[in-house]
Parts: C-alpha cells; structure tokens; sequence
C-alpha cells in the first residue's frame, strides 16, 4: 500500500459509509471529508491543502481541497486576473505573477462566438468583478450567459466575496450609474461587459483591455445567439468631454482618463445626439443586494447552498468536473474546491451532489465557479518560490481563464 493509499483509506471507508446513508436518504450522494480525517498539508499560515477520493452517483472523483482560515491576519484573499477584464491567462501564471500562494480558477467567461462569424470572443467573465476593492465589471443579462443552467432564482449578478471586515459571503451586486450631460442624464446599463442590455448605453474602461467591443452589440437579453445589432454608436470620453464617435464599436487599449460609451438600438439614438466638446460626467458603482459592508473582492458564479440548506432545482443529472468556494464558521473560514479531471475522475460530480459535498466538509453555504477543462487548483509546495497545479486539468493542459479566486499570504 502506498503513502497516498495509507493517507486517505481512512477516508475513502468513510465516504462510502456515508454515500450509503445518502442512498437510504433517498440522495444520490451525502459525502465529504469525514471529521478526524488528515488535517491537510500547510501551504502557508491560515493555508491547507489536502485530496481525497470521492464516490458519487457516476463513479469515484477525486477532490482537491484548500482550507483558508480568515481569523489568522496574515492571509487574504483577493481576485486574480490578467490585468484586463477581456483577457485570460492560466491559474498558475495568474497566481504567480499577483504573488499568491494558492488559487482556484473563477467565474464562466465568454469563450467562443460560433453564432457570430466574424465577432471576436472576449474572454470577459460573466458576472461582477472587484479586486482590491476596485469595481472592474458588472453582470451581462441572463440570456447572455455561458455556462449550465443558471438554478432556480439565481442570475448573473450573484456573487462570491470577501468584505473589507474580512469575512466572506455570497450576495448580488447590480451596477448604478448614470452619465450626465447638459441636456439631461441617462442610465448606464454596463460596465466592461462583453453583452449590453438590448436598448441600452455601457461603458468601457482602461481596465476592459484591447479586445474589440463589437460582442457588446450581440444576442438579446435572452438569446445570447441572436444576431448582433445593426444600430450601434459609440462616443469617446476624455477628462469629460467628448473627443471623438463612431458608428461601429472599435478595438484597441483605452488610456487612462477616458471612457468609451457603447450604444446600441436606442442607446445609440440617445449617443447620436452627444457632440464634439460636450461635458459629459460618467458614474458607475456596484452596489450589493443585501450587505452594507463593502467588498474587497468579488467574482460572479451562482450559489448553491445557503444557510446549511441546497438550493431548490439544482440538477442532479448531468456530472462533471466542478470547482466550488464553501463558506463556514460565520465567513471566517473558506473551503475552495476543484475536481480532478484525470481519466480516472472525469466523470465529476451534479451541482447537486456539490452541494451535499461542500455541506459535509463543514460549510453553511456554497458557491459553483466555472468547471469542465476551467477546474484548476494551484498551491505552492513547501519551500517552492511558485504555485504548481495540484489537479489534473480535463483539457490535459491548463486552460487560460478570466480570472480566479487567488490566496495570500504574509507568512
């Protein structure tokens, strides 16, 4: 028997035993680390890795596993990302490069556009980001999403993240902004988001990168794969005055100081009547649905579990490679999940089956991230300058994600 055997025997007996209660309960699975099993290896102070084996409804999975205690004051979390919102890079390179000491990869993205010829896929994530307390995005419309199902009462505004008070939650943040001219204001409806609402105005940052903002323009609010708009304008913004518009959305980096604002049907009737020299002032906040306390980092997803209970509908059908983020001990202590995607594992778990997991490894609510080739789980070896990929990506190499959730240490 090797070490790894010896290591988590223990808990393979013990998830099976529970697995089998969860089948006389009528559930397809009720597993997850049993108390008393290994404590996990330090990655950092606050930090803890371990991996065990898991037996769901379609076969065995492998889970690898990160314990983050917030009450230790040299850890935090925070998000990574490649320094634009329409970009990707690999967990491992995100990590290294911000200087974390593990990671997990983050929300669902805009991967591909074969609806659209000839649109370019941005790469943007989904829902809302903010890192170090910065607001780099908001939620695309519902319709517009990639990824599963969204359950029952969720939406893309759902979010994961830690407050300034260093506890962790789950909440949803919509954006509120406006932009103000001397004839009047008007509603802005985006921020650096690959798909606007249909009719509306959306902004564009230095932080949205270089990619082009035409996708913007594309799909419905509920048809991500309806046509893209042939009634779009955009108007570039410089230290508050218009400088320049076009009847196309363009490409290319946006300097600091200057906001691109992107029409479409009448949201670009509303853009057409901006001229050159107007004094044009842009604001844009997200605000939380239920917290006061603001956030230090976000990233978008859907929730799973809250307060103890799963949430109504989740599928308990289709399996696959997951990473999850679990939430216990008031907010002060984080569990970070992500499934193997070797051959051996691949056949992963339902999102209802995360739930049960995230439940019995000690968490009172839950949050699904990005899965599938995305699952990635990284962490620094003892003694080692870099983070190295713990799990087996299903892609056989790692794939470059928007973002992520990224662990640091001060230790």
């Amino acid at each position: 028997m090797t070490r790894r055997q010896k290591r988590f025997g223990a808990a393979r007996a013990a998830f099976t035993l529970l697995t089998a209660l969860g089948a006389l309960a009528g559930a397809a699975l009720v597993g997850a680390a049993p108390a008393g099993a290994a404590q996990g290896t330090p990655i950092a102070p606050g930090v803890t890795y371990e991996e065990f084996d898991i037996p769901a409804a379609k076969g065995t999975t492998h889970a690898h596993v990160l314990t983050v205690d917030l009450r230790d004051p040299r850890v935090r979390l925070d998000l990574l990302h490649p320094g634009a919102v329409a970009a990707r890079a690999t967990v491992s390179r995100q990590a290294t490069a911000q200087g974390a000491v593990a990671g997990v990869n983050g929300d669902f993205f805009n991967i591909s556009e074969t609806q659209h010829p000839g649109v370019q896929a941005t790469g943007a994530s989904v829902g809302p980001a903010v890192a170090r307390g910065r607001a780099l995005k908001a939620a695309v419309p519902n319709g517009q999403r990639f990824g599963p199902a969204l359950p029952p009462g969720t939406s893309t505004e759902d979010v994961f993240g830690v407050g300034v008070d260093r506890r962790a939650r789950m909440d949803g943040l919509s954006l509120a902004g406006s932009i103000r001219t001397p004839q009047g204001s008007l509603p802005l409806r985006g921020l650096n988001q690959y798909a606007l609402p249909v009719g509306s105005i959306g902004a564009f940052t230095a932080e949205w990168g270089e990619v082009s903002r035409v996708r913007a323009t594309c799909g419905t609010d509920t048809d991500r794969a309806a046509p893209c708009s042939t009634d779009t304008y955009e108007v570039t913004v410089r230290h508050g005055r218009v400088v320049s518009a076009a009847d196309t959305p363009g490409s290319g980096p946006i300097a600091a100081g200057t906001t691109v604002l992107v029409g479409r049907e009448a949201g670009a009737q509303q853009l057409r009547k901006f001229s050159a020299g107007e004094r044009v002032a842009v604001r844009h906040r997200l605000v939380a649905a239920k917290s006061r306390v603001p956030f230090r980092f976000a990233l978008g997803g859907y929730p799973v579990l809250d307060d103890g209970q799963p949430l109504p509908g989740l599928d308990d059908r289709a399996s696959a490679v997951r990473t999850a983020v679990g939430i216990a001990d008031h907010g002060r202590r984080l569990l970070l999940l992500a499934l193997d995607g070797g051959p051996e594992y691949r056949t992963g778990l339902t999102i209802a089956e995360v739930a049960s997991v995230m439940r019995e490894l000690g968490s009172a609510d839950a949050f699904s991230l990005d899965g599938g080739g995305s699952s990635t789980l990284v962490a620094r070896a003892p003694g080692a300058a870099a983070v190295s990929v713990r799990n087996h990506p299903s892609d056989g190499v790692e794939r470059p994600v928007p973002n992520g959730i990224g662990v640091f240490s001060t230790g």
